[in-house]
């Protein structure tokens, strides 16, 4: 599993114009890809990385302040574009794979403590958002 975690001062998650996941004040968005070999482990795992990684104002981590996070379906963090001008998306599972995984590091998320907002898979969305710091990591499990 890949994330791409952002540190935020609010973020906002839209389909069709309407809310569907929004967290305001200090938080992280996190976009979730998902690849072939992954398992509910990995997700747990990236659930526990991302509950506790310290990339909060003065070092802290959402279980030290409580903070939210919003967590959104993104297949394209596993597109390759070295060859050729269009990207491939071979590394990406499939949807029937990739949902329930990533269903899988909301629940560990919320068993963890942690509220979470999170996008829709497979909608066309729009994601708003202030990034602070800015502060930016890739997540690989």
């Amino acid at each position: 599993m890949r994330a791409v975690v952002q540190r935020v001062d609010g973020a906002r998650v839209e389909v069709a114009g309407e809310t569907v996941g929004e967290l305001t004040g200090e938080g992280l968005c996190v976009l979730v890809g998902v690849t072939h070999d992954d398992t509910p482990e990995k997700a747990a795992q990236l659930a526990r990385k991302l509950w506790s990684v310290r990339m909060l104002d003065g070092e802290k981590s959402c279980s030290d302040v409580n903070a939210p996070l919003l967590v959104i379906s993104q297949f394209t963090l596993y597109g390759d574009a070295r060859k050729g001008r269009r990207p491939t998306w071979n590394a990406a599972a499939p949807g029937e794979v990739a949902e329930p995984l990533v269903d899988e590091v909301v629940a560990r998320l919320r068993e963890l403590g942690a509220t979470v907002a999170t996008g829709r898979f497979g909608a066309e969305m729009r994601v708003s958002l202030t990034n602070h710091g800015p502060f930016t990591l890739v997540v690989d499990v």
